[in-house]
C-alpha cells in the first residue's frame, strides 16, 4: 500500500510519497488550443500540467497562468472545498506516484475548518477516480487512481510530525516528542497556531487567523496600480518579490521598500495574535515556524514572539514541512512496525527489589495522554 501526503493550499498544491515530490500553483484554467509547443523552458513534470478528470479538462498551476484565457483561484475555504480540491489532490497525487495499486492518504484542513470539513474532504477523495494527464511530445496517459484510506490532521501538526518521526513512522526525537511545542503554519491566505503538548493535540491554543502572504501581496499589488494602472493578481507577485523589481510596460519599479513595510505589519499582526492566544502557555518550550509564508516572513516576525523559536534552516522549502510530516504520519498509522510506539507507550517493568509501584509523574502522565492521542489517530 502506496502512502501519499497531500496539501492542497490556498497558493500551492504539494504532494510527497517518500520519493517524489510535486508543488505547482493552486490555480486551475482553461485547457487552451496550442497550435506550437516548444521543447525549450522548464522540463519539470508540472511545468506543462494539463488534465482531464470528469469530463473536463484543465491547465493546472503554472501552465494555466501562462496558457489558459480564464484562469481562477480562491482564498474562499468553502469554493475550495467543493470546487477545487478534488481537481488539485488528484492531479498532485497522480504525478507524485507511479504506482497503480491503492493508495491511502493523509492531509490537512485549517484548523477552523477541521470539524466543518472532514468528512466532506475524505469523501472528495475517497474511491477511485479516472484522470488523464496530457503530455506535449509523448501519448496520453490514463491512470486509475484508487484512494482506500484519507486521514485528516490540523494543518500545522504536519510540521511537527516532520521533525518527530522518520520516513518510517517511528520517533526519532525523543526529546522533541516529550516537549511542550507550538507551531506558527504562515500559508497563503492564513496563519494557523497549534500547540502540541507531549504528543497531544491541544485545542485551546489552537486557532486560524487571516492572515497570510496574500494579504502582503495585496498591499503591493494596490500600490503598482496606483502608479502603473495595471492590476496585478496576488499569486503573480510571486515570481518578482525574491528580486524586489517588477517590470510593467517596460517600466522598472522597485517594491523593496514597500515590501520591508508591508512585512513588517504582518509579522507585526501575526506576533500580537500568537502572544495573545498563547498568553496562558508561558511553559511552551519551543516555537516552530512553518509554512511557505515564514520563508519571506521569518525574518520579520522572530525578533518580535515571546518564546524560543526554532528557525528554519535555509536549505529546505518550508513549504514541504507540513506535506512531508502527513507522508511519515500515515508511515506511523498505517506502516507495518508500530512496536516502537507501543514499547514507549507502555509503562516500566516493576522493579523485583520494589515493594510498591511508585506513582507516575506529571510528565510521565502526559507522556501517556499523548500516546493516547497518537493512538486514537490510528484507529
Amino acid at each position: 500500500m502506496e502512502i501519499i501526503g497531500i496539501d492542497v493550499g490556498f497558493g500551492f498544491t504539494k504532494a510527497y510519497n517518500g520519493q517524489n515530490s510535486v508543488i505547482f500553483k493552486s490555480l486551475i484554467g482553461d485547457a487552451a488550443d496550442i497550435q506550437f509547443m516548444s521543447s525549450m523552458g522548464d522540463t519539470a513534470a508540472t511545468a506543462n500540467l494539463h488534465i482531464t478528470l470528469d469530463n473536463k479538462t484543465y491547465f493546472l498551476g503554472s501552465y494555466a497562468e501562462r496558457q489558459s484565457t480564464l484562469t481562477e483561484y480562491t482564498l474562499d475555504q468553502e469554493k475550495m472545498v467543493e470546487e477545487f480540491i478534488k481537481i488539485l489532490a488528484l492531479a498532485a497525487a497522480g504525478t507524485c506516484s507511479q504506482a497503480y495499486g491503492p493508495v491511502n492518504v493523509v492531509t490537512g484542513l485549517p484548523v477552523a475548518y477541521l470539524k466543518r470539513d472532514t468528512k466532506r474532504l475524505k469523501q472528495i477523495l475517497q474511491g477511485e477516480h479516472e484522470i488523464s494527464y496530457h503530455h506535449q511530445d509523448a501519448p496520453d496517459e490514463h491512470r486509475k487512481i484508487s484512494i482506500d484510506k484519507v486521514h485528516v490532521i490540523p494543518q500545522p501538526i504536519g510540521s511537527i510530525f516532520n521533525l518527530m518521526f522518520d520516513d518510517n513512522g517511528k520517533i526519532c526525537d525523543k526529546n522533541l516528542a516529550a516537549s511542550k511545542l507550538g507551531v506558527v503554519d504562515i500559508g497563503f491566505k492564513t496563519t494557523d497556531f497549534s500547540i502540541f503538548d507531549h504528543l497531544q493535540y491541544i485545542e485551546r491554543g489552537s486557532s486560524t487567523m487571516d492572515t497570510g502572504v496574500s494579504k502582503c501581496f495585496s498591499m503591493i499589488s494596490d500600490k503598482l496600480y496606483q502608479e502603473s494602472g495595471i492590476h496585478i493578481e496576488p499569486y503573480k507577485i510571486f515570481k518578482f518579490i525574491e528580486s524586489g523589481v517588477i517590470k510593467i510596460r517596460g517600466k522598472t519599479y522597485n517594491v523593496n521598500n514597500l515590501k520591508k513595510r508591508v512585512y513588517t505589519h504582518a509579522a507585526a499582526t501575526i506576533a500580537s495574535d500568537l502572544n495573545r492566544l498563547w498568553k496562558n502557555d508561558w511553559d511552551i518550550d519551543s516555537i516552530i515556524v512553518s509554512g511557505g509564508g515564514s520563508i519571506p516572513l521569518a525574518e520579520f516576525l522572530i525578533p518580535s514572539v515571546e518564546g524560543n523559536v526554532i528557525p528554519i534552516p535555509k536549505s529546505i522549502d518550508a513549504r514541504f514541512n507540513n506535506v512531508q510530516g502527513y507522508y511519515k504520519f500515515g508511515h506511523y498509522k498505517w506502516g507495518k512496525d508500530k512496536t516502537i510506539l507501543s514499547r514507549q507507550a507502555s509503562p516500566p517493568e516493576e522493579a523485583p527489589s520494589a515493594p510498591e509501584e511508585a506513582p507516575d509523574s506529571e510528565e510521565t502522565n502526559k507522556e501517556k495522554k499523548g500516546f493516547a492521542w497518537l493512538k486514537r489517530q490510528n484507529a
